[in-house]
């Protein structure tokens, strides 16, 4: 009978000495993407199995603030950006020119069409762009449009388990334009990649950590852009806790496989 008062003395004890120093949701959310396959320098992949070289033009569409051409840029490759929003194009073209090789290209366009020739580039990025757009068949004829013969593709959409759960707990702006429009089945992203005329090379899935995250964002009440609260500092004590453990990365890829934030795909033109 003691046991339980001696665990709340502790609790208290512990909630006596002051706030605790917490974990950073984005330097975590970082780590938790190099355990998942992302940026890997070492062999040059942006993600498993999708490698850049110095030799490669690269086309991020949707390039928000310049994560993943940053990558590119270290390894040598030429940049071309594109983005819908202009600020956004701005702040990633700085950012990449930075730490990149060559020239950087930054278009503002909302790729109906690219201002690209035909067979430009040899690899393409776009990540979580599809459930913005409009016509999404469009979107990706354009993006293979100005692919080279052998061109690779890097596609990522939000997974429609926690999607569903969003639609619960999101405002209701998040579905609607100019966020997201729909939600993308995993059998249904690979036929519209496929039917674009691309081979699928490889399916993955990430984010279980961003999923939870936001599961538990929009009931705490805290601010997406500066999200703090109890409630999601304990989730990433939680998280960054497992990763810790001797087999963390495995549990990691069991619940990334459960409830991903997004859904993977690299392909290719034949």
């Amino acid at each position: 009978m003691m046991r339980p008062i001696k665990s709340c003395g502790s609790l208290l004890r512990r909630i006596r000495s002051g706030p605790r120093a917490t974990v950073d949701a984005g330097s975590l959310g970082l780590q938790d993407a190099v355990l998942s396959g992302w940026f890997q320098n070492e062999t040059r992949e942006l993600f498993e199995g999708f490698t850049i070289d110095p030799t490669d033009t690269v086309l991020d569409v949707g390039c928000g603030d310049g994560g993943h051409a940053c990558f590119c840029a270290r390894v040598g490759a030429r940049l071309i950006l594109v983005d819908a929003n202009s600020a956004k194009v701005a702040t990633a073209k700085a950012r990449v020119s930075a730490q990149a090789r060559q020239p950087v290209d930054a278009i503002v366009s909302d790729a109906n069409p690219l201002p690209l020739d035909n067979a430009t580039v040899t690899k393409v990025i776009s990540t979580e762009v599809l459930e913005h757009v409009d016509d999404p068949h469009q979107f990706l004829n354009e993006l293979v449009r100005v692919g080279k013969p052998g061109a690779r593709y890097l596609l990522t959409v939000p997974d429609p388990v926690a999607e569903e759960i969003q639609t619960h707990l999101a405002p209701a702006a998040a579905f609607q334009k100019p966020n997201h429009i729909r939600i993308i089945q995993r059998d249904d992203f690979a036929r519209l990649v496929s039917g674009a005329g691309l081979v699928v090379e490889k399916r993955a899935f990430y984010g279980f950590f961003w999923a939870m995250h936001l599961t538990l964002l929009w009931p705490s009440g805290a601010d997406y852009d500066s999200p703090r609260h109890p409630v999601l500092d304990g989730w990433c004590e939680t998280w960054q806790a497992l990763l810790s453990l001797p087999r963390g990365k495995q549990v990691q890829q069991l619940l990334n496989a459960v409830m991903p934030k997004s859904q993977i795909i690299i392909a290719r033109k034949p």
